[in-house]
């Protein structure tokens, strides 16, 4: 069962590798309207994710709760939200296209911080593979297609995400492969967080709807504070319409078509 499953733990991670892998390929500076693009794209993803891959397979799982079978759902969304906002306080970190400074002082230089940043996005994104999985595992209401269709899908906006923190970094410093090893290490923290999800949800079986709705709490959490009001910022911000419109779409085709 556990090689069943191992390639989609591993898949959003290869997302985030391969997109670091462009300081290979392209030029140092990455435009504003590209960061905008991938930065939109991204956010789509993880909005839809979060509704068709996570809320609905909770609130589905909650049906005996008859007219409150929303109140796991509403309960794991706050809890995941707070649990963000907890980190996102702890955590020293950049915004990823404004690069102001975020959380604790600290002496860390600007390319660790924007690491952590990205760090930061893929924690909840990790969770959010690891619950599904194993909802899919201890008799959820999640098949593997479904499954399937959500780490495909974080894959795709991972590849813009490893692009964004790897490009600055080539080119505030000009080496490729330190860039290149930033935006790995910051997508390694993908398949640790949906192990952990997938080892201790054996045990919390009865509360999977909770799981599930508490990494959509997390995921959303990065959207609407972080993403969404950086592509609102300065030009451009109707690339960043049509950029989320594409990513929401996407995932939506996914996991409806595979789910």
């Amino acid at each position: 069962m556990f090689r069943e499953i191992l390639p989609g733990i591993l898949i959003p991670f290869i997302g985030t590798a391969a997109g670091a892998g462009c300081v290979f390929f392209l030029k140092k500076e990455m435009k504003e309207k590209t960061q905008k693009g991938l930065s939109g794209f991204a956010a789509g993803v993880m909005t839809a994710a979060s509704i068709w891959s996570l809320l609905i397979p909770a609130i589905e799982e909650s049906a005996s709760y008859g007219r409150l079978a929303f109140l796991p759902a509403f309960i794991g969304f706050w809890a995941g939200i707070l649990f963000l906002l907890a980190l996102d306080e702890l955590i020293p970190h950049l915004h990823v296209l404004t690069r102001d400074q975020e959380g604790p002082a600290n002496h860390l230089s600007s390319d660790l911080l924007m690491m952590l940043a990205v760090t930061l996005h893929n924690i909840p994104e990790g969770l959010a593979v690891g619950v599904v999985y194993a909802g899919f595992l201890y008799g959820g209401t999640i098949n593997s297609s479904a499954a399937l269709a959500l780490s495909i899908g974080i894959a795709i906006q991972n590849f813009p995400e490893g692009a964004i923190i790897s490009m600055p970094l080539y080119g505030s410093t000009g080496r490729k492969g330190r860039a290149f090893r930033y935006g790995v290490i910051s997508g390694a923290v993908e398949p640790i967080a949906a192990l952990i999800a997938i080892l201790s949800a054996r045990a919390l079986v009865p509360v999977m709807p909770y799981l599930l709705s508490f990494a959509a709490g997390a995921m959303m959490y990065v959207v609407v504070e972080e993403l969404i009001p950086e592509l609102a910022k300065g030009e451009h911000t109707n690339l960043g319409v049509l950029a989320f419109s594409l990513g929401f779409t996407v995932m939506m085709m996914l996991d409806v078509a595979l789910g």
